[in-house]
């Protein structure tokens, strides 16, 4: 087995970074310290970026969809973007310490082959997110396009504006994490000040007054339902954050990771209340195609006729950037579970398959509704493996093997995370359980209702339940079953006993 201690390595001066057009030859291998060149900035802007677009907005409209008021919209906002955030901050630190990403961090926990539950959940998410992110902005361009200059608006130049989202998406993610972060950081001011000219846009039909229909006995499910469909666009981004904070220098302060993925997490209330305050006026002045679900045909419909370049622009760069942090990690997975792949290779089949799967859905099978549904269900199950994520953190003091971390993608067996034949069962048994329970507690009236969901007065309570469920059953299961002594650092662990050095050597190619 590994005998490496993995102590900090002394801080080295990062090599400039290689130009944002060449394409990135790094795959799941730690990446060298000298090559560590990003920073916490560049972390903030890649988040945020892949945030800041028309898919936030249209969460944004989900309160007054729910029937709540504005104020009370704000309120349900600013509690889901709190939570998630806190949520989500600590899962920046396993890219920085390891050097990878977070599904092959994971083994750590789950076990070395009880890894590819991230990459499973890593997968769902970006195909879910990546086909929400082309249709919306699609559609929202060539709706905008259609108003300003007359394109037709039918099945063909929907296509083509898909293909187009699609095409710019994979190359990018082709060339890599500098070519990546040099979108984001365009798109980052790009998109904002667009988002701020919208609100000159709306101002003068916008009142703060709007009055919900949630009220009595439907106010909290409407509430509940409203912070947690909020609360899931931080949650979504859980298994991906290692894929940007491993290029981030090993010895960067921990609260400076977890300062970057909150705080860009709270600059979404940008997009979030831009779709807010737009859902309002839509909602009065067009009331049909508000009932009919149709938020971007109301938007364009009230929006003014200068407004509609800022929409293709907003429509363009956020599709763009929220397409390329959903699809580069999934295809940096992919080269590590299917080795045989690099990382260009992955990233080009899991982006064709996913280009394919946007146009079946749309056009031959329709899923364009069942995928916001099918994206709530897969943060449900995100949600508690991220809690085993960070309590194994704490209790194991932050401290990880690097070597032992990689042996399921050498194909190797044994090392400190090999526990019982590779799996964990530990961290595996309280993530099942919990997704499981978690997922017969989801409401979603006339999409989907949880075994469990119609017994709670109509309040969802899926993702608390799968959080406080993970927590309690995982730290049980450590305190009744201690894993192996050799699981932990010098330090031995904290809060948990240890158990018996298991000594399984590093065997295989």
């Amino acid at each position: 087995m590994s005998t490496e201690t993995d102590e900090p390595t002394p801080a080295t001066t990062p090599a400039a970074p290689p130009p944002a057009t060449t394409i990135e030859v790094n795959g799941i291998a730690p990446i060298p310290d000298d090559e560590r060149s990003a920073s916490p900035l560049d972390l903030f802007r890649l988040i945020f970026g892949g945030a800041n677009t028309f898919a936030t907005v249209v969460l944004g409209t989900f309160p007054i969809v729910f029937g709540l008021s504005f104020w009370q919209g704000v309120a349900s906002i600013l509690i889901g973007l709190l939570a998630g955030a806190a949520l989500l901050a600590p899962m920046a630190l396993f890219g920085a310490r390891n050097g990878t990403n977070n599904a092959v961090s994971s083994s750590a926990h789950l076990g070395v082959h009880g890894r590819v539950v991230g990459s499973f959940l890593s997968l769902l998410t970006a195909l879910a997110f990546f086909s929400i992110s082309v249709w919306s902005s699609g559609d929202m361009l060539i709706g905008a396009a259609h108003r300003a200059i007359k394109v037709p608006e039918n099945d063909l130049s929907l296509a083509a504006g898909y293909g187009l989202f699609a095409v710019l998406v994979l190359a990018v993610c082709i060339y890599g994490f500098r070519f990546m972060l040099l979108v984001n950081k365009v798109a980052v001011v790009a998109t904002t000040v667009l988002f701020v000219l919208g609100i000159i846009a709306f101002a003068g039909d916008f009142d703060a007054g709007y009055q919900g229909t949630a009220t009595g006995e439907l106010f909290w499910p409407a509430f509940v339902g409203a912070i947690l469909i909020v609360m899931s666009n931080p949650v979504s981004f859980g298994a991906f954050l290692g894929d940007w904070s491993r290029y981030i220098p090993r010895a960067t302060p921990p609260r400076q990771l977890m300062g970057a993925a909150f705080g860009a997490q709270l600059a979404t209330l940008v997009p979030f209340l831009f779709g807010l305050t737009t859902a309002t006026i839509v909602a009065t002045a067009e009331p049909e195609l508000f009932a009919a679900g149709n938020y971007a045909g109301g938007l364009l419909a009230i929006s003014p006729g200068w407004f509609m370049l800022p929409v293709c622009a907003i429509a363009v760069i956020g599709g763009l950037s929220t397409g390329t942090t959903s699809l580069y990690g999934t295809g940096l997975d992919f080269s590590s579970v299917f080795p045989r792949f690099n990382r260009v290779q992955a990233t080009t089949f899991i982006g064709v398959f996913a280009i394919a799967f946007i146009f079946v859905g749309r056009f031959a099978i329709d899923v364009v509704t069942s995928i916001s549904t099918f994206a709530v269900l897969i943060v449900v199950c995100t949600a508690p493996w991220m809690v085993v994520m960070m309590i194994g953190w704490y209790t194991r003091r932050g401290w990880y093997d690097s070597d032992s971390l990689q042996v399921f993608n050498r194909r190797q067996r044994g090392g400190r995370y090999w526990f019982a034949h590779g799996w964990n069962w530990r961290a595996m048994g309280a993530w099942l359980v919990s997704a499981g329970i978690g997922l017969m507690f989801v409401n979603l009236p006339g999409q989907f209702v949880g075994w469990l969901g119609d017994h709670a007065n109509g309040i969802d309570l899926s993702i608390p339940v799968s959080l406080g469920l993970a927590a309690v059953l995982y730290l049980a299961a450590l305190r009744v079953f201690p894993e192996p002594a050799d699981a932990f650092g010098p330090e031995g662990p904290r809060l948990v006993p240890a158990g018996p050095a298991a000594n399984h050597p590093i065997v295989g190619d």
